[in-house]
């Protein structure tokens, strides 16, 4: 792993209050898994652009057979903040078309407010 916190993280509400229904361990796993990446450790199965949204990137995390997600966006004007916008347990391969649209909503509120 990278030295070093390359990026900060920034938890939305909702992201806050999807990790706060988890039972530790998850949520644990959740939170490590984010400190790799936060360190520099490129791999697309903790970390990756989805493909059909605006630059809606994911969060990937299995436990005990489930796939935790959290979603999360660049912040352009901090230039190494990523936010994580929400997070959902994962029922099929593909990330569904309704939370990508809830995150680049959640992004576009963020902006908003900023």
């Amino acid at each position: 792993m990278a030295q070093g916190i390359q990026f900060k993280i920034t938890f939305l509400d909702d992201a806050s209050e999807f990790l706060r229904t988890l039972a530790e361990a998850p949520r644990e796993k959740i939170y490590y898994n984010i400190r790799k990446v936060a360190c520099g450790q490129k791999d697309s199965e903790l970390f990756k652009k989805l493909d059909g949204s605006d630059d809606i990137w994911e969060f990937r995390t299995l436990y005990n057979g489930m796939q935790y997600r959290l979603l999360a966006f660049w912040d352009e004007e901090e230039k190494l903040l990523v936010v994580a916008t929400h997070g959902f347990v994962k029922k099929t391969w593909k990330v569904p078309s309704k939370e990508i649209a809830r995150a680049e909503a959640l992004r576009k509120k963020y902006y908003e407010s900023k």
